[in-house]
């Protein structure tokens, strides 16, 4: 009797030495993957994975509210830049007068995609430490530079 609980007790040990699963958190969530669009990770628990910065499945409201802020500056300022020229100014940006000349009235199309595009890199990367001050200083760029055209708009 005592023999068999021995045998079962070596067995039980020996079981966890047995297994060999990959340890999963040895790799980062990537940043495109199945749960990106599906997933459950909202954020990080352990401090050291919070100040490190990563990948996560879903993202905050409040990060989505800045980011369209952010969008719809950029849609006031083709607005107002459209306005301005109308009324014989001239782009201040070198690239967007060089795109401007290009591309004529649709510029506004190239701008707003390329805005679109950067924004979305922000927002997949708006975990790390950087990308937040980021944001809010696009942000605060925008809102100042949306208030410079209608300082301009309203001295015309």
């Amino acid at each position: 009797m005592e023999n068999e609980k021995q045998i079962i007790l070596n067995q039980q040990l020996s079981e966890p030495e047995r297994r060999n699963l990959k340890d999963r958190r040895k790799k980062p969530t990537p940043a495109l993957s199945w749960y990106t669009f599906f997933g459950r990770r909202q954020g990080f628990r352990r401090e050291s994975d919070k100040e490190k910065g990563g990948y996560v499945d879903r993202y905050s409201s409040r990060l989505l509210f800045f980011l369209m802020v952010i969008l719809g500056f950029n849609v006031l300022d083709v607005l107002f830049t459209m306005m301005i020229l109308d009324h014989k100014g001239w782009e201040l940006n070198p690239v967007v007068r060089s795109v401007m000349t290009i591309h004529g009235d649709a510029f506004w199309v190239w701008k707003f995609t390329i805005v679109s595009v950067c924004l979305t890199l922000l927002c997949l990367h708006s975990k790390f430490r950087p990308v937040k001050h980021i944001i809010v200083a696009l942000g605060l760029i925008y809102l100042i530079t949306v208030i410079y055209q209608i300082f301009i708009l309203a001295h015309l």
